[in-house]
């Protein structure tokens, strides 16, 4: 296995990043208040981790933001002086308005994936803007917040040395034929197999990687229970747990026979990998980091 690197060696360098999603017709997305680009150095909440992606990778430290439900702080790929002032307004989807307040943001950054319900409250607090998704449609929510962040200048650098680095390491890898397994150990559900309609796939697809059959559906991603773990096999295969091991079934899955019998297991080319960062990090930061890891995982 290849030697490890840290977080804070990938993220050197690193032109920022940001995450995405689309808007339709029809749906709550913005105040009015947000015609016009806040003032320089607004004060932002965000409420998912792909706005706080987006905002960090502009430039813009984030006066409060949510957290995922089965962590204990905000994703640990961004270096922790950034995250210091970072107030945490909630749980991702069950925002506290009431702190939120109090911080008396220009801009509140979100999706309705998440928060929908909430939206008539936010909006009441401060401009709100509400992507419809999160996850897969990532680079068109990016321009999205860069938008209503009045960072359109600093977007398009992002998004430019985002496509040399996928170049780079599409060069660097090859057209071997590997094909790249994901894998999601989650808290109290079933094991997922991410398919290809989701932040991850878009990375592979961006580095021409290609998918065992079982994750080529064009959804999300599909659920199995762990007897059926056969059907995560691939060349290599890269695998993450969100929340408490046992509860996601990932201490007893990976200590199975079914586990051990996988060819990816037997070649020694499974790698665990942070979920903060692989399944979390939703955004050209988190990209980068991401790219850069998997480089190294595969030896190029």
């Amino acid at each position: 296995m290849p030697p490890q690197i840290t977080r804070r060696a990938l993220l050197t360098g690193l032109g920022g990043a940001a995450l995405a999603a689309c808007s339709g017709p029809g749906t709550p997305t913005a105040d009015s208040a947000t015609d016009s680009p806040p003032p320089a150095g607004p004060r932002v909440v965000t409420l998912d981790t792909a706005e706080l992606d987006s905002a960090m990778t502009l430039g813009i430290t984030p006066v409060g933001a949510a957290r995922a439900q089965a962590d204990s702080g905000l994703p640990d790929y961004w270096p922790a002086s950034r995250l210091a002032g970072i107030t945490v307004v909630g749980e991702i989807g069950s925002p506290d308005t009431a702190v939120i307040r109090r911080l008396k943001p220009d801009l509140i950054l979100g999706n309705q994936i998440r928060d929908a319900a909430h939206f008539e409250t936010l909006r009441r607090i401060a401009p709100t803007v509400l992507t419809p998704a999160t996850g897969h449609p990532w680079k068109a929510n990016f321009q999205q917040h860069a938008q209503a962040l009045g960072r359109q200048a600093a977007a398009d650098a992002v998004t430019a040395a985002y496509q040399r680095h996928a170049g780079q390491v599409a060069q660097a890898l090859g057209q071997t034929g590997r094909r790249i397994s994901l894998v999601r150990f989650v808290e109290n559900a079933p094991i997922r197999l991410y398919a290809r309609q989701n932040f991850l796939a878009t990375l592979l697809d961006d580095v021409q990687l290609a998918r065992p059959d079982q994750q080529n559906a064009a959804q999300f991603a599909v659920e199995i229970p762990p007897d059926q773990i056969a059907r995560a096999d691939g060349d290599v295969l890269l695998y993450a747990v969100y929340g408490n091991p046992e509860a996601a079934g990932a201490t007893a899955t990976l200590a199975s026979p079914g586990w051990q019998a996988l060819a990816a297991v037997k070649a020694h080319r499974a790698f665990p990998v942070s979920d903060q960062l692989w399944f979390q990090g939703i955004g050209y930061t988190g990209a980068n980091a991401v790219l850069d890891e998997l480089q190294h995982l595969l030896g190029a």
